[in-house]
């Protein structure tokens, strides 16, 4: 089971950005007893990452436990997480063994405890400790040897590059970091995707009878975002409308009749639709082609 709508959304989220740079696995059983991680992602040898900033980072380095929390993680939990990682660790040493082939500590998965804040007592119950000269604010690396770090996303710097971590976290942290995304061009992949995904996750939500003010809180972050891609997918809609009339007046929409298209979707769809049904290619092109 997941742990309620942040835990869901988390994933999917988590999913859609990763899935490109290679294999991840949601809710991965792991040996040992019914564990489940919730993200399991493996680097494709090739892959790049140069848009996905601290996320990407970290993504490429080895295999990657994510265990997004919608509050601080207990100690308990963060045990149960470190529980996790070392029967990932122990399955993959045991299949090196099995294929007679060296398995370097380097290339061993790490664990990242993606945590909207984590408190002093909490990061010096388990010796984490940033490491400034290679790592950004709110980056906390537990020992050496435990392969594991917590991310206090509220103490992530405001840029571009933890942009996607900041979408997880919690109260102004979060508005801030949806303005941002919404803020992101039109045509950015990522920003379309992520919308898309809010858009989903928040009808789907919607349908619980029962939300705890956990729920509610994360709802009214992405109000804004959840706003956009709404926008968004009516006007896509309306864009499908309208590239259908013109395939049906003229066989097919080419590069001039694209552009047409986007001034057309200017005009609400009683001025448009008698405009693409009446009008010829040459008397459309004259009238809104730039």
């Amino acid at each position: 089971m997941t742990r309620k709508p942040h835990d869901q959304f988390a994933k999917q989220f988590l999913e859609e950005l990763l899935s490109p740079l290679g294999k991840v696995e949601p809710n991965k059983e792991v040996i040992d007893e019914a564990r489940q991680v919730d993200v399991l992602f493996s680097p494709s040898p090739q892959a790049q990452a140069s848009n996905l900033g601290l996320l990407g980072r970290i993504a490429l380095l080895n295999t990657a436990l994510l265990e997004p929390f919608r509050n601080q993680p207990s100690k308990t939990e963060v045990r149960n997480c470190l529980t996790k990682l070392f029967t990932v660790i122990a399955d993959s040493q045991r299949k090196a063994k099995r294929e007679d082939i060296s398995l370097p500590e380097d290339d061993l998965a790490r664990l990242w405890i993606l945590a909207p804040s984590a408190s002093p007592g909490l990061l010096e119950s388990f010796g984490a400790k940033l490491d400034l000269e290679n790592w950004t604010n709110g980056v906390y690396f537990l020992p050496k040897s435990l392969r594991t770090a917590i991310l206090a996303i509220n103490e992530l710097p405001i840029t571009d590059e933890t942009l996607w971590f900041r979408l997880l976290g919690r109260g102004s942290v979060q508005q801030q970091a949806v303005s941002e995304l919404v803020a992101l061009p039109p045509e950015n992949l990522l920003r379309r995707n992520v919308l898309e995904i809010i858009y989903r996750w928040r009808i789907s939500v919607m349908t619980q009878q029962e939300l705890t003010e956990d729920d509610q809180e994360l709802i009214m972050n992405l109000t804004e975002a959840y706003q956009e891609a709404r926008a968004q997918a009516v006007q896509e809609g309306q864009r499908q409308v309208v590239e259908n009339l013109l395939r049906y007046r003229f066989g097919s929409v080419d590069g001039e009749l694209s552009r047409v298209v986007d001034s057309l979707l200017q005009l609400s769809p009683e001025e448009f639709t008698p405009l693409c049904l009446q009008l010829s290619r040459e008397e459309l092109l004259a009238r809104f082609a730039t």
